[in-house]
């Protein structure tokens, strides 16, 4: 079997767990994003992306088809759009404008254009190459830019963004590539252990009563935390977990700490 590969060219994509319309969006691709097509069903096929080996089903409506080369040159994609809410780029062929998220990948970015499959777009807004050594004194105004934007279970935009979609949509900001979902981000980077030793722009990890991961949020400092529960806010932490002013109580448990520069 010939293998098919695709690339995102709309704004944003539900990536869903099941062949469904009603089935539960587990995450969203965002323009750029590239993926191998694993399975096709009916109107959906179901996908793996490149940047993340997350999998689900999506409209086949909803993307183009690639060759493998142009696959595999996709992963050497090093420009995306930075912190603006507002990113309209044109296509070049119908003159349409498509607004597109912070944190969209632009293949073969050169001289204000980039092409997504044989189409070419320009840009209005300078794009950026992700810096890590920027990371340090950048984190925490690239974590705010997402301040109350709304918790959306599998979002990864201003627009509605859940707790790890969130850490990896302001890591993508500086060339750190971070898994999809809570738990696999806290099976990357270094342990840090000590609440008081942390820096800014370390993740914290937070657990139910079963043990299982289920919430990250980046550090500010030793006991502030930007996070998404409800909306993207800041709150206190301490060695216990996440203590909400809003609620008056304790709301996420503190399991582990990790260090990603």
């Amino acid at each position: 079997m010939n293998q098919v590969f695709g690339v995102c060219n709309l704004s944003l994509v539900p990536l869903r767990a099941g062949a469904s319309d009603r089935s539960e969006m587990v995450s969203q691709l965002v323009f750029g994003d590239h993926f191998e097509v694993l399975e096709t069903q009916d109107r959906w096929v179901r996908i793996r992306t490149a940047y993340d080996e997350y999998e689900g089903w999506i409209d086949p409506k909803q993307y183009i088809t690639v060759d493998r080369e142009t696959f595999e040159s996709l992963n050497t994609c090093s420009t995306i759009l930075g912190l603006k809410i507002h990113h309209p780029v044109r296509n070049a062929i119908t003159d349409e404008i498509v607004n597109i998220v912070a944190g969209s990948s632009l293949p073969g970015y050169s001289n204000g254009k980039f092409i997504i499959g044989t189409t070419t777009y320009s840009v209005v807004h300078p794009p950026l190459k992700p810096r890590q050594d920027l990371f340090l004194t950048e984190i925490t105004a690239a974590a705010k830019f997402y301040l109350n934007a709304p918790y959306l279970w599998g979002g990864r935009s201003a627009f509605g963004i859940d707790c790890s979609g969130f850490s990896q949509m302001v890591f993508k900001q500086f060339n750190i590539r971070l898994k999809r979902d809570a738990w696999q981000q806290a099976l990357q980077g270094n342990t840090v252990d000590f609440l008081q030793e942390t820096q800014p722009g370390d993740l914290a990890f937070f657990d139910n009563e079963e043990g299982r991961i289920i919430h990250v949020g980046i550090l500010l400092s030793n006991n502030r935390i930007i996070h998404a529960s409800g909306r993207v806010k800041i709150d206190v932490i301490d060695n216990q977990g996440i203590y909400s002013a809003e609620l008056k109580r304790y709301t996420h448990k503190l399991r582990i700490l990790k260090r990603f520069v």
